[in-house]
C-alpha cells in the first residue's frame, strides 16, 4: 500500500524534475570558458610566415616570445608533448582583423617531421578567414603570386547553404581558405542561436 501511494505521487514529481533538467542549458564544459583565445601552429620560417601575414593577408603582429630550451632535463616533453631536445627558436603572435590571434611557432627538434599534413591526415588542419568580396579577395590572391586552389564554390544545401569559399596555400604549403557568406548560412533559418562571425 505505501509502496504503491509513493510511486502514485513521486512519478508526476519525477517527470516534472526530469522536464525541468532536459530544458536548463547544459553545464558540462570547462568553468569560466569564454571562447577561443588563440590558434598556435609551427612553420619552417616563422619570419616568412609573419610577413605573409601581414602583408599579403592583413594581419597585425603583436609581439614575440623565446627561444625556449634546450632544457637539461624533460620540460619540453612533460609540458609540450615534444621531443625532450626540442627548442622553441620563436615564436610570433598576430591577430588577423575580427578573430581568434595567432601563435606563429619555429621549433627545431631532433625528430621533427618537416612534411605538413595534409586535410586528410590526422592532424591535418585549415585556417579561413571571412570575406566581404570573394571575386575581389580571389584577384587580390592572385594578384600577389598565391596559389588558388580551383575556384570557389557555393554551397546550396546543408547548414552551411549560401556560404562560398576557395583554398589557397601559404609560401610554405600550409592550407588557407577564404569565405564569405553575406547573407547569412543555411542554419540561421532553423534555429536563433548563431555560431561566431567575424562579421560582428
Amino acid at each position: 500500500m505505501n509502496f504503491k501511494r509513493t510511486r502514485k505521487y513521486s512519478l508526476p514529481i519525477f517527470g516534472a524534475l526530469l522536464a525541468l533538467m532536459l530544458s536548463l542549458p547544459s553545464q558540462a564544459g570547462i568553468p569560466g570558458m569564454r571562447g577561443s583565445q588563440h590558434l598556435g601552429f609551427t612553420v619552417p620560417n616563422a619570419q616568412e610566415a609573419v610577413d605573409f601575414f601581414v602583408d599579403i593577408i592583413g594581419c597585425e603582429a603583436f609581439y614575440t616570445i623565446g627561444p625556449f630550451g634546450p632544457f637539461d632535463d624533460d620540460w619540453m616533453t612533460d609540458n609540450l608533448n615534444v621531443n625532450k631536445k626540442a627548442v622553441i627558436d620563436i615564436a610570433h603572435l598576430v591577430r588577423c582583423g575580427n578573430g581568434v590571434s595567432l601563435e606563429i611557432f619555429e621549433y627545431s627538434s631532433p625528430d621533427q617531421n618537416t612534411t605538413g599534413p595534409k586535410n586528410s591526415d590526422i592532424g591535418g588542419h585549415h585556417l579561413a578567414f571571412y570575406v566581404d568580396d570573394m571575386d575581389a579577395a580571389v584577384s587580390y590572391l592572385e594578384s600577389k603570386g598565391v596559389k588558388i586552389l580551383a575556384k570557389p564554390h557555393t554551397f546550396t544545401d546543408t547548414g552551411m547553404e549560401g556560404l562560398t569559399w576557395v583554398y589557397f596555400m601559404a609560401p610554405w604549403g600550409m592550407q588557407l581558405e577564404i569565405v564569405s557568406y553575406p547573407y547569412g548560412q543555411g542554419y540561421e533559418k532553423s534555429t536563433k542561436s548563431r555560431m561566431w562571425d567575424p562579421r560582428y
